[in-house]
């Protein structure tokens, strides 16, 4: 038997047909329980067969990834259109019968929403020493790995076969799962076939499905960001537990601060703070081993409610910090289970579509020979090993084996592994990826690029602190085949993201920010990326910047922000959350008011206090 789903034609998809032998499901006689997982039949063959030797863990831990997968923390303003439909249909079928009537709302539902109950399916990688299960959320803002360390099996019915392949992953199985039990002898079964099929016709299940550019685009910048320079600290599992009943007994309020803010001091236990009412959570993990204090602020906090019921037999945490308002990586290891959560910096801004890591790294459209060599001896019967195994296998060292490994990442053939430190030969596809296609999120991006390549075309005009607020700036974007000059006009907050944006285009004076950036705020968004790198070069460059420190004796917080502008040097402090003093300081020329402000930088760091913006 055939079934066929398949999904409607959308521009920025590509297709993909998937084949399973069955559906996977959990099958239960009296005191055993298999966990059937079909592979897909269009891929190498992945197999996998052996008893679980924990399966309270097991369970936990499969249902943990299931909530990651059905997670969805966007915003969703009241919309009574569904309503309204809803009203519509019962009336159209008051008439009917009840299956009737739910016929109809699943054909509605089908030609209105065709994704609504639409799960892609995990992708599956069996390797020598672990089986691994990556997934995304509905939000594409959370990345889920889940590990299985091979001493988590026993009693192996035969040698598996390793590669990486995709799987039938439905609320069934998730039900099915839900009826394991620790006095259950349950078993592992991954593979094409599948389980032993009876004698006749076999059931294939076939999916046609149209695979959204975005999910393709969030497994490469994940692995853009894992490569990148991060801050470690390792957490207790009572911390995780004290974090999470704090954000579950204090609901969050509007218009408030909604951060999660790490406090790193060398040498000294790490401290969450909880805002907007403070709450600072001491950490009873490790010292944090870094080599320079700081504070990160991360959001999208609540996301962590999603491994809760892992947290029974986590026995450590650790938290890579890639800066403020940039994504983390939590990793909790529970014994031979490990789930590596990677969390992007704010809810809206999901892996695929507002982070574009991949930009920091090198590109390049053909597969170096050197790719080629680390493929051929991970695939060689190591399939995961760290850079320097990895050397000493090709011969390639250096920055060229960091160059080829990043870009083995970015074309979707090898994944960093951030809980082992190791690199794994994971193909994300059956085929090469179009990585020409990936490139840009929308076609609005590739125009911001190209405008950005002609001389002259993209410049920032002015850049004004605002007191309080951030960063204002002011540009003027010249397009040839317009023959006009547009003016973007963004303010940018301290953390770096976007508070107020206006374009004198008629694109925004049509629908504003509502259906995303125009090209010219965008264009005018790289150009001060591109004007802060050439700055970091020198600190002579430096004319305007702010930077704020905090330093806290037991319950109070005094914060100092400290601001250049040109020939400005402006000064606040106080305690947190209360009026601040204010002083400002004129100077004759910017040589000598960036000296004044370099040396009251170097006099705070001094005294201890701690860097509270990311570098």
């Amino acid at each position: 038997m055939n079934t066929t789903t398949e999904a409607p034609a959308d521009a920025a998809a590509t297709p993909a047909h998937l084949a399973y032998a069955g559906a996977s499901r959990v099958a239960t006689a009296g005191n055993a329980a298999d966990v059937e997982l079909y592979g897909n039949l269009g891929r190498p063959p992945v197999r996998f067969a052996a008893h679980v030797k924990d399966p309270l863990r097991f369970r936990e831990a499969l249902s943990a990834l299931y909530a990651v997968v059905g997670s969805d923390y966007r915003y969703v303003p009241k919309d009574r259109t569904a309503y309204l439909a809803y009203l519509r249909l019962k009336r159209d079928t008051a008439g009917q019968s009840v299956w009737k009537a739910q016929q109809a709302y699943f054909a509605w539902l089908l030609r209105n929403d065709p994704l609504a109950y639409c799960i892609l399916d995990p992708v599956v990688t069996v390797h020598p020493d672990q089986v691994m299960f990556e997934v995304f959320g509905k939000d594409e803002s959370t990345y889920a790995c889940l590990a299985f360390d091979r001493t988590a099996f026993d009693n192996e019915a035969a040698e598996p076969a390793c590669g990486t392949t995709n799987i039938d992953f439905s609320a069934a199985l998730y039900d099915g799962v839900q009826r394991v039990r620790g006095y259950k002898t349950t078993r592992l079964t991954i593979g094409a076939e599948g389980v032993a099929v009876a004698a006749g016709e076999r059931e294939v299940i076939e999916k046609q499905i149209r695979v959204p550019d975005s999910w393709l685009r969030g497994f490469l910048q994940v692995q853009s960001a894992a490569t990148l320079p991060y801050d470690h600290c390792r957490l207790a599992p009572v911390d995780v537990y004290n974090l999470l009943r704090s954000l579950r007994m204090n609901a969050d309020q509007k218009g408030k601060r909604r951060g999660l803010r790490f406090e790193l001091v060398p040498a000294e236990p790490p401290r969450l703070i909880v805002e907007p009412r403070e709450t600072v959570l001491p950490a009873t993990g490790d010292v944090f081993r870094g080599k320079a204090a700081r504070v990160v602020r991360v959001w999208g906090r609540r996301r962590l409610m999603t491994i809760r019921r892992l947290m029974p037999f986590v026995e450590g945490v650790d938290v890579y910090l890639l800066g403020s308002g940039l994504p983390s990586f939590w990793v909790f290891r529970a014994g031979a289970i490990t789930l590596t959560l990677g969390l992007t910096g704010f809810t809206g801004s999901n892996w695929s579509q507002a982070l574009g890591f991949d930009l920091l790294l090198p590109r390049k459209t053909q597969t170096p020979e050197a790719l080629t060599k680390v493929v051929g001896a991970l695939a060689d019967g190591v399939w995961a090993a760290d850079a320097k195994a990895i050397a000493a296998r090709t011969g390639v060292k250096g920055s060229a084996l960091l160059e080829t490994l990043q870009l083995g990442c970015q074309q979707g053939q090898l994944m960093f592994d951030i809980a082992t430190g190791k690199y794994r030969l994971r193909p994300l596809a059956a085929g090469p990826l179009d990585l020409a296609r990936l490139q840009f999120r929308n076609a609005r991006e590739k125009v911001a690029f190209d405008l950005m390549t002609r001389r002259g075309a993209v410049r920032v005009v002015s850049e004004n602190r605002v007191a309080g607020q951030g960063l204002e700036l002011t540009g003027e974007v010249s397009v040839a085949e317009d023959k006009r000059d547009y003016r973007p006009q963004m303010l940018l907050a301290d953390e770096g993201q976007v508070k107020r944006a206006v374009c004198t285009c008629a694109a925004f004076r049509k629908q504003g920010l509502k259906g995303g950036p125009c090209v010219h705020l965008i264009a005018l968004r790289l150009a001060h990326a591109d004007r802060e790198a050439k700055r970091a070069a020198t600190d002579d460059a430096v004319t305007f910047e702010t930077r704020a420190f905090t330093r806290r004796a037991g319950g109070a917080e005094t914060v100092v922000q400290v601001s250049l502008e040109r020939r400005r040097l402006r000064l606040r402090w106080g305690e947190a959350g209360k009026p601040m003093r204010v002083q400002a300081l004129r100077f004759n020329d910017e040589a000598a008011a960036r000296g004044a402000y370099l040396a009251r930088v170097s006099e705070l760091q001094a005294k201890g206090y701690l860097d509270a913006v990311a570098e």
